[in-house]
């Protein structure tokens, strides 16, 4: 079952921009999942571990910078430091039930006035969403069943919205372009690992993309440089494809939301989403 929680986070005193990365961020889920089970911790930490969780970049509560056709885009670097008292909300997401078990005691047991440490900064954990709200489309929870239940066995159109910057690997390298080989495959192999619902002979050859409004942009630190796109796309579906072949990739697109598309999701990169038209 997947679950995007939204953490809503204070900070105590100012978080400088250097620890607002995706690697002290990363790290900072990691000490938030040993304070309940420090065995689940270590093998998370461990590189070659099964990552099954992304995370968001730290977002400060103005929440959304709104952009074309209804979309958003977030806050992936940090120039300034974060003052002490803004208040400021983190996604993380979980794509199988073990996780979300062995973390349940921290959810259920948080302690609004327990610091956890952001570099040199206390933060404090005020509350969690984990179902939609209109100011906050980030945050849901469902099943695989459902998802595929809920999924369109008609509707041909998919406008996805990717949030944060998002680059896909090809062999040895990174591509920025998202095709729907790219795209679409990243879903399909997330979704085969956590949903034990497996789909076969997704119709990808059928998929082409009809509106595309991306940019790249580049987000460097001490140690490297990424470079990935933000924008829209919007795919269609075309040619004699088979309902259910629709309805799969229909449940695809909606499990973006969850497991984010693309390299370094558990370092707030790939966030995606799926738009529907009002």
């Amino acid at each position: 079952m997947p679950h995007s929680l939204v953490l809503n986070l204070l900070p105590q005193s100012s978080i400088p921009p250097q620890y607002l990365t995706g690697r002290h961020l990363h790290a900072l889920f990691l000490t938030l999942v040993s304070s309940v089970d420090s065995t689940l911790g270590d093998r998370l930490h461990d590189s070659t571990a099964d990552k099954a969780f992304t995370l968001s970049p730290l977002q400060i509560n103005s929440p959304l910078l709104k952009v074309s056709k209804g979309g958003s885009k977030l806050q992936y670097s940090h120039q300034q430091p974060i003052p002490a008292g803004t208040p400021c909300w983190w996604r993380i997401s979980l794509l199988d039930d073990t996780l979300f078990g062995k973390l349940t005691q921290l959810w259920l047991n948080l302690n609004p006035n327990r610091p956890w440490h952001l570099g040199p900064a206390d933060l404090y954990i005020t509350s969690i969403q984990g179902t939609p709200q209109s100011i906050q489309p980030w945050a849901n929870a469902t099943t695989y069943a459902q998802l595929y239940e809920e999924a369109s066995d008609r509707n041909s159109s998919i406008n996805l919205t990717f949030s944060t910057p998002t680059a896909f690997r090809q062999g040895q390298y990174d591509t920025t372009l998202p095709t729907r080989e790219s795209v679409f495959n990243s879903l399909l192999s997330r979704w085969n690992k956590y949903s034990g619902i497996e789909l076969s002979q997704i119709a990808i050859e059928s998929i082409f993309p009809s509106f595309v409004n991306i940019h790249t942009e580049i987000l460097a630190d001490s140690r490297s440089k990424f470079i990935g796109i933000l924008g829209e796309v919007t795919y269609k579906v075309l040619g004699a494809v088979e309902p259910i072949q629709i309805k799969q990739i229909n449940a695809l697109a909606d499990f973006a939301l969850y497991s984010g598309v693309g390299r370094k999701t558990t370092m707030g990169m790939g966030m995606t989403r799926r738009l529907y038209s009002p």
